[in-house]
């Protein structure tokens, strides 16, 4: 028997999937190859697309209270033309997020989390063997608005992306790795690699089915968090305007002692600015 929880991971992914069925439209071949064209640049995180994705993810689970979290990410991401050779992209991610008993009986608290600022140089053209890279610093910015919210420590690293583009796959693997470099001196100290391998399938009507994790090593405590997640994604146009839809569920297949467990939804929609 599924969970109430379960239950809305499994009807939030059906709903978004619906959803996209009933706006695909039969806008033509043409209109269908323009979409396909941008889902395939989306699978890519050093395209030259600026996108914008809302993603939502609750986790639950937390502490001997069985506390949940839900988390709204917005995470602009915008290229810039170095030259004729390179591109910059910067990728930000912005957490907005209300939680309750995520360390025993601490309550609820609602409001901004750390802000995540990564910025990759990259070819414009691919690399030999089609192999499609990026690399350059990311910087852990302390925003949070309340203590729980947050580390209270600036960090900074290196990140890095490859991957490959053939046919309607999408094989690869983003990761960084941030020390905190200042902060709270009451606050531990971090040091955090973070790695995301991921591969796609990518169909003609713009249909895209991702599967990747998102671990995180804390060299500080030992330990690991890998969250699996599965979704689909269905790029559609409201007017003139393209947006890509996506839901799915994660599941925790490891996480801290008094970390999240189980499965939960993630849904989110992202709007795509074709440059």
């Amino acid at each position: 028997m599924l969970s109430r929880i379960d239950q809305l991971a499994v009807f939030s992914a059906v709903a978004f999937v619906g959803l996209g069925i009933s706006l695909a439209g039969t806008g033509g071949a043409r209109a269908q190859d323009a979409n396909a064209d941008l889902a395939k640049k989306l699978s890519n995180p050093v395209s030259s697309l600026i996108s914008v994705p809302f993603q939502f993810n609750y986790d639950r689970g937390f502490g001997p209270n069985h506390g949940d979290r839900k988390t709204l990410d917005i995470q602009p991401v915008i290229p810039f033309a170095l030259n004729g050779d390179w591109n910059l992209i910067s990728r930000t991610i912005i957490p907005v997020t209300r939680q309750h008993d995520l360390a025993g009986s601490s309550g609820n608290q609602f409001g901004l989390g750390d802000v995540t600022q990564s910025f990759f140089v990259s070819p414009t053209q691919p690399a030999a063997g089609g192999i499609i890279w990026g690399a350059g610093p990311v910087f852990l910015v302390p925003t949070a608005s309340d203590d729980l919210l947050g580390g209270g420590k600036f960090g900074l690293g290196l990140t890095a992306v490859v991957l490959k583009q053939e046919g309607p796959w999408t094989v690869g693997a983003l990761a960084n790795h941030i020390w905190s470099v200042a902060g709270k001196g009451d606050r531990s100290d971090i040091s955090a690699t973070y790695v995301q391998p991921f591969i796609s399938y990518r169909t003609s009507d713009a249909w895209t089915f991702t599967l990747n994790t998102e671990s995180t090593y804390d060299w500080e405590a030992e330990q690991w968090s890998v969250p699996i997640n599965f979704q689909v994604s269905k790029l559609v146009k409201f007017g003139e305007q393209p947006v890509s839809l996506f839901g799915g569920v994660r599941y925790w297949a490891t996480a801290p002692k008094n970390g999240p467990s189980g499965w939960g939804p993630r849904v989110g929609l992202t709007f795509l600015f074709p440059t």
